[in-house]
């Protein structure tokens, strides 16, 4: 059976929201090389507001099928003194030919202008972040608070007047009547088929005549027996039922370790934090459930709040295997891994002892690795230092850690979307 679906929400004030989606879907690549090249001209704490998106007009031209001439024809314009069959005309300089606008010529010749429309911050997240997700995201077991999905579970004889099934409703009140009138009708039909023969072949035998009034009484109370059957009954009414089921829900944790030591400068300091700030913007955006523990590291771990994360000045040596022993004791305590998926993104100029870089190695491949769901490293420099030397080893032998080298702040985004890409979304 066809079912339409009406909505008769008023519209608000933004009445074309509906030509805007479609438009944004369908001219949604050069959106998004329009939206990663206003990236590249603005802070990374400025990613949350909108952007005046330009689109070339050539971009947005459409194939368009209209009739030929056909057939062979000579043609003969007045004024042609300078030119023959076969000459190549110019296009008049300047941009003045046809379409030619009042604004700035444009060194194509063709003065057209760029389609220019701005995005919302709303529109211009969702565009920048297209095709991003946490890497094996998978359920877990029932949480403290589960989430419920909605589930059909037949029909009840309450509800709300929107899940009431009229064609079940209909079909009961109709076995209703069957059921209660059936005895009716058959008495009915026999004393209808006496009543005739006794008119046919007894009308004048006063004997007869006393069974024909007693017939046609009987008659009228069963007719008046079976008009008082409700048409529809409150018991007739079957509503749809729905109950709510706990689901697993996808409960995961981000662990951002960065490095603050004294060999990281403030340029390296600036490209650990535009990469952490793009990360929690990320999941912020994509993800109710999540949770974020920040580490900040020297010779010493210490979890911290967000701002301290982004905006403390502490500073000292570097032992690295600090973070990845306090990221291994934080979920032992707080984060079953049964129950949570575990992430961890870690930033740093690759500076370490030789020792310690051993030591990072055999904690992230006994410890953190079987536990988690991926594992993502930043090298804030080009050279091939002792931390990457070491965690080279690791990418080898398991495929959810991955590493990259990042020098400036350019880099950041595309790496970005290397790192979280979807599973079966090419970069």
């Amino acid at each position: 059976m066809l079912q339409q679906i009406i909505d008769r929400r008023l519209a608000g004030k933004n009445k074309s929201i509906g030509n805007r989606e479609r438009f944004l879907r369908r001219y949604k690549e050069k959106i998004r090389e329009a939206v990663e090249r206003a990236v590249d001209g603005r802070g990374i704490r400025d990613l949350q507001r909108g952007e005046e998106i330009r689109i070339p007009k050539k971009d947005l031209s459409e194939p368009t099928f209209r009739h030929g001439q056909g057939g062979v024809r000579d043609v003969v314009h007045t004024g042609n003194r300078d030119h023959i069959t076969g000459d190549h005309i110019k296009r008049p300089p300047g941009g003045q030919g046809r379409g030619a606008g009042q604004g700035q010529a444009s060194d194509s010749g063709e003065g057209e202008d760029d389609f220019v429309f701005a995005l919302s911050k709303e529109e211009f997240m969702q565009v920048f972040f297209e095709d991003l997700a946490l890497p094996h995201m998978a359920r877990t077991q029932l949480a403290e608070v589960p989430e419920y999905k909605s589930h059909r579970a037949g029909y009840t004889t309450d509800g709300t007047p929107n899940n009431l099934d009229i064609v079940r409703s209909m079909r009961g009140a109709y076995g209703r009547r069957l059921a209660l009138g059936g005895d009716a009708r058959r008495e009915l039909q026999e004393l209808e088929d006496r009543l005739t023969e006794l008119r046919r072949h007894h009308a004048d035998d006063p004997v007869a005549q006393q069974e024909i009034k007693d017939c046609e009484a009987r008659i009228a109370e069963l007719h008046a027996r079976l008009e008082r059957l409700p048409f529809l009954d409150p018991m007739d009414l079957k509503f749809r039922s729905r109950v709510r089921v706990p689901v697993p829900s996808s409960r995961a944790v981000m662990f951002c370790l960065m490095d603050v030591s004294g060999s990281m400068d403030e340029q390296r300091k600036d490209l650990s934090k535009r990469f952490f700030i793009l990360l929690y913007l990320f999941l912020t955006q994509h993800y109710e459930k999540i949770d974020l523990v920040f580490i900040r590291h020297h010779t010493q771990a210490q979890e911290v709040s967000e701002e301290d994360f982004f905006h403390a000045r502490e500073t000292g040596g570097t032992v690295v295997s600090s973070a990845l022993e306090l990221m291994d004791q934080i979920i032992r305590a707080r984060y079953n891994p049964t129950e949570w998926n575990i992430y961890g993104a870690q930033a740093s100029d690759g500076d370490n002892w030789d020792s310690d870089s051993t030591r990072c190695n055999d904690v992230l491949t006994e410890r953190l690795l079987p536990v988690c769901r991926y594992y993502a490293y930043i090298q804030v420099v080009d050279e091939d230092k002792s931390l990457w030397e070491s965690y080279s080893q690791v990418a080898a032998q398991h495929r959810h850690f991955s590493m990259r080298r990042v020098s400036e702040a350019a880099d950041i985004y595309p790496v970005f979307r290397d790192l979280f890409k979807k599973e079966g979304v090419p970069a």
